[in-house]
């Protein structure tokens, strides 16, 4: 369904009848204000949680200086879990 030309002339009418013609400067003026604070104050979250990003990749490692070291790290981890449970790890035998 468009939206016709027929279909904001009865919108008008409407608004007219229920607000009258004297309110309406107003509460557009209102609206624009409304608008213009709610604008500013998502600009604001945006550029706190863009600090709060950038704060936090500051405080990691390099994880192209982690990859290796946590992949070896991880390996040895599930071996020795698989030890602990009787299982062979990725070092030990198959059990064929």
């Amino acid at each position: 369904m468009r939206l016709q030309a027929w279909h904001i002339v009865v919108l008008v009418v409407a608004f007219l009848l229920l607000f009258g013609w004297k309110n309406l400067p107003n509460m557009a003026r209102s609206m624009g204000e409304s608008m213009r604070v709610f604008k500013s104050e998502v600009d604001q979250m945006k550029d706190e949680g863009e600090a709060r990003k950038t704060e936090k990749d500051a405080e990691r490692p390099a994880l192209d200086d982690r990859k290796d070291h946590d992949a070896d790290t991880a390996r040895e981890e599930y071996d020795a879990m698989k030890r602990r449970e009787g299982g062979a790890g990725t070092t030990g035998s198959t059990g064929a």
